[in-house]
């Protein structure tokens, strides 16, 4: 069989002009010589596999975007397989491509079962949660809670609705009028087209639509940013009726209240799509380097609503980095998650102690950077920030609480927060784990109890920081 050759002039040109190189700094990157790049921008020569692999590595985000074998959709499904944490190494491109190539039936089975793999482990997650979770040890039937059903949709779906998705940014379109985001006034003058008015109260909910009176009332209280994300959620809400009530309609929640949860759910990814249209919300976040605060800035949107909107970035063929985010309250509990990494959030329990996010909630308005090491070696760059969402009452506490992005470390030229971070020395790292319950690490300092699934070994005559040692199984 012969070798399939690829030529990538097109998309090279492309990748070099989008990051302002040079032939020679591009050629300096990938380790050739300038001519001999030159000649492939101009498909004189074809791309090798080699090759192909030295761009993933350089360019990763540009890449996925511009390759050339994007078609070969068997070759880049076993490459993402034989890239799990759990296998031992990654194969080299050329024998994924030759795999794929001359084995085409192997590769699919190969997939195929890495896919049933993930699916199984995520629901023996589930299933542990639900059988460790108070709602069983109270007899509530079903096992999982409505929020927890909900939860598990959007994990399942990668955080990414693309019905809703798409519609929301042809909507923004409509309404921005040119700019990056539609304004409080294109979209009180929408609802107004619609015979629906608008009043600003403080104190009550934060929003209340009357379908009958066609009013919408907003709480004038929270900050402008709150606002208009409850208008945005009102919007999308009506414009958007059909295809939410359609995905809620096609899944499988066991009951309404699921449903209901569901539904304002893919409300507020509705609003949030609005409010940052995929599209040039995804170019923003690439040209800014995934600077939250100048992204809000540009969309007028809060920083929690944008690091949220930065996880959702999972379109297929215009991904954004991937990314994980999530929100955790003051006693530690993990109120919002999502993880397009191969980091995974622990289901039951509260978070790693040593994790940067606990220290945000402690130190508010200040953003704190960290790069961490998970126990499969696998390194991130991870920013958390405290916030603090003001009540209308002294006799109503303050919601306090703290939100987490981050990346993989290999990543960390598109994150700017980790400008200022020693990437190469292991001092500098720190070990953390999803929670106590499921962490193999042994010689830690912070476990509050052992694993689940170890046996633990204890030496009356010896007594550590941890009275126990950590057995293999």
């Amino acid at each position: 069989m012969s070798k399939r050759r690829v030529f990538a002039g097109t998309q090279l040109r492309a990748l070099r002009t989008r990051r302002g190189l040079l032939q020679t700094g591009m050629a300096r990157a990938l380790g050739i010589s300038a001519s001999y790049l030159c000649q492939l921008e101009n498909d004189e020569r074809h791309l090798t596999p080699a090759l192909a692999d030295r761009l993933r590595a350089q360019f990763p985000v540009d890449w996925e975007d511009l390759a050339p074998d994007r078609q070969d959709l068997l070759a880049d499904a076993l490459r993402q397989a034989v890239a799990d944490p759990l296998l031992p190494a990654t194969l080299p491109g050329e024998q994924i491509e030759r795999v794929a190539e001359q084995f085409p039936a192997f590769a699919e089975q190969f997939v195929r079962m890495h896919a049933i793999h993930r699916r199984d482990r995520q629901r023996l997650e589930m299933l542990d949660e639900a059988l460790g979770s108070d709602s069983v040890a109270a007899g509530i039937t079903g096992g999982r809670l409505p929020w927890e059903e909900v939860r598990d949709w959007f994990h399942l779906a990668n955080n990414y609705v693309d019905l809703v998705d798409r519609h929301a940014e042809i909507l923004a379109q409509e309404l921005a009028a040119g700019q990056a985001s539609p304004s409080i006034d294109r979209m009180e003058a929408w609802f107004a087209a619609r015979g629906v008015t608008i009043d600003y109260r403080p104190g009550g909910p934060l929003r209340l639509f009357d379908p009958v009176q066609r009013r919408l009332v907003i709480d004038s209280s929270q900050p402008v940013e709150s606002s208009r994300f409850q208008m945005a959620y009102q919007l999308t809400a009506m414009a958007l009726e059909q295809d939410i009530a359609a995905i809620v309609e096609d899944t499988l929640l066991a009951s309404d209240a699921a449903r209901e949860l569901l539904t304002v759910g893919l409300g507020n990814y509705a609003a949030g799509a609005l409010l940052m249209p995929y599209e040039q919300f995804r170019t923003a976040a690439r040209a800014l380097r995934h600077d939250v605060d100048r992204l809000r800035q540009v969309f007028g949107t809060s920083f929690e609503q944008t690091c949220h909107r930065l996880s959702t970035l999972q379109r297929p063929q215009a991904r954004g980095i991937p990314v994980f985010f999530c929100r955790v309250d003051m006693a530690g509990n993990i109120t919002k998650r999502h993880s397009a990494t191969r980091l995974q959030f622990g289901r039951f329990g509260g978070a790693c102690p040593l994790w940067i996010v606990h220290e945000a909630v402690a130190i508010p308005d200040r953003i704190h950077v960290q790069v961490a090491e998970m126990p499969d070696g696998v390194r991130y760059v991870s920013i958390a920030k405290g916030l603090v969402k003001p009540s209308a009452s002294f006799y109503r506490p303050p919601r306090r609480y703290a939100v987490a992005l981050g990346c993989e470390a290999a990543l960390a030229s598109e994150f700017v927060y980790a400008d200022g971070l020693n990437l190469q020395r292991d001092e500098a790292v720190a070990r953390i784990g999803a929670s106590c319950r499921i962490c193999p690490r042994d010689a830690c300092d912070q476990r509050a109890f052992p694993p689940s699934d170890k046996a633990i070994m204890v030496d009356p005559s010896q007594r550590d920081l941890v009275p126990y040692r950590i057995g293999e199984g």
